[in-house]
């Protein structure tokens, strides 16, 4: 009856794992959560939205959250290993496949879902969790990263440290950040100066690769790295053309796939995260398109239909977008297939306007306030306000779960309202 049995009930367990294609590994020690369990400490993840320390606490202590990650903890044992949320968390993101886990998902739920042919769409962004960036920001945390490389491959090599006058460069650039109006003249004196340091050390650490043995780097250490010569050279050719905007621009060292997304909102002209293109069928949302760089969703309306009409196998009637979607070849698309939209008229006025305003002024309300409430639903209540995962895949795994828990909760509360009538 409370709200994590609704999620429970509304999860078919099953064939979630067998999508994922996990299974009980029979060599090695055996692992604490089992397959089904792993999935449920996802959806648990979401819905208690707090850090893995935090969620291994209260699994310890909550029988009903032991309950639902399908473990059973003897008298007196405690998980004390917190890391092992994010080791379940990058295993099912190397497997995870969004379109595969929503037909899955769907099926179960259909029986739960009123009108299958109208739809709403529309995109959001969730933001990664990353410090604005700016290009001396960016810059400086490349310095500090490539100088303490250097640093490390100077002691094994025995070779001599480079002499860059390091700490005058760390207490200049505090200095600037803690300047609080940050003029053209000096910032652009730093980035040239940061520009020439930077250049400075990658040349020695290419010298001292070469003395290395090949096995002695890491991937992430040649990771870094190119993303650091991609960040030198993207800065120079933007200081030295001065241009304003720069193609596949990177603005984090460590997450060096998100793009700025120029969103228009009055209070964040910018954001930087994952862009998701939503599909809702009776309130129920699904992702029609994930991608980190910036698309238009007004090009995607046809294909959210296709995915809409492969997911409920019923055909499309009522379309919900907002004025981005209304451009002439989806237009032409609906016209042709019998679709209402709550698209604005062109042309001369029909006789039948006034019944038309009636309609997409409804359709309108159902995209407003079901669509649009969903996206701040899932980012204030289910852990999707600001993406705490490390990596491309698992920053997609989260977005994943967190907007099915919130349709696993919706769904579980019809299933508990359809028991309670029928009993």
């Amino acid at each position: 009856s409370s709200n994590l049995g609704s999620i429970y009930q509304s999860i078919p367990w099953e064939k979630l794992v067998d999508t994922l294609g996990l299974k009980d590994s029979k060599k090695g020690p055996q692992s604490i959560f089992s397959p089904r369990g792993k999935v449920a400490l996802m959806f648990l993840k979401h819905y208690a939205a707090c850090s893995d320390r935090k969620l291994i606490e209260q699994l310890n202590g909550n029988l009903d959250y032991q309950f639902f990650c399908d473990l059973y903890l003897p008298i007196g044992y405690r998980i004390k290993n917190y890391k092992i949320v994010s080791a379940i968390r990058c295993e099912l993101a190397e497997s995870l496949e969004v379109s595969k886990m929503q037909t899955a998902l769907i099926e179960y739920w259909l029986p739960y879902l009123k009108n299958l042919d109208s739809i709403t769409s529309d995109a959001t962004c969730y933001e990664s969790a990353i410090r604005y960036p700016t290009d001396v920001k960016l810059l400086w945390e490349s310095v500090s990263w490539s100088y303490e490389e250097m640093k490390k491959l100077s002691r094994r090599t025995g070779v001599r440290l480079l002499r860059t006058k390091y700490k005058k460069w760390v207490r200049r650039y505090i200095s600037y950040s803690k300047m609080k109006s940050k003029r053209r003249k000096k910032r652009k004196a730093l980035k040239r100066a940061l520009l020439h340091l930077l250049n400075k050390i990658n040349v020695q650490l290419n010298y001292l690769e070469k003395l290395m043995p090949s096995s002695f780097f890491t991937i992430h250490y040649h990771r870094k790295r190119s993303t650091i010569q991609l960040i030198y050279k993207q800065q120079k050719e933007k200081f030295i053309k001065g241009l304003k905007k720069i193609k596949d621009r990177i603005v984090s060292i460590d997450k060096p796939y998100v793009r700025p997304i120029i969103r228009g909102k009055e209070k964040k002209l910018i954001e930087f995260g994952a862009k998701v293109n939503k599909l809702q069928i009776d309130g129920i949302s699904f992702i029609e398109h994930l991608s980190f760089n910036a698309f238009n969703e007004g090009i995607r309306l046809i294909q959210t239909i296709f995915l809409a009409q492969q997911l409920t196998k019923k055909k499309v009637k009522i379309v919900g977008a907002d004025a981005i979607y209304a451009n002439n070849k989806n237009r032409k698309f609906v016209t042709k297939h019998g679709i209402k939209t709550d698209f604005k008229p062109k042309g001369r006025r029909s006789k039948h306007r006034k019944h038309q305003d009636q309609l997409a002024q409804m359709i309108t309300k159902e995209r407003a306030s079901r669509l649009e409430g969903s996206f701040g639903t899932d980012k204030e209540h289910f852990l999707l306000k600001k993406n705490l995962a490390r990596t491309r895949k698992t920053e997609i795994l989260m977005i994943f779960f967190g907007i099915h828990t919130s349709n696993a909760l919706n769904i579980g509360r019809r299933i508990a309202k359809k028991a309670k009538i029928a009993a």
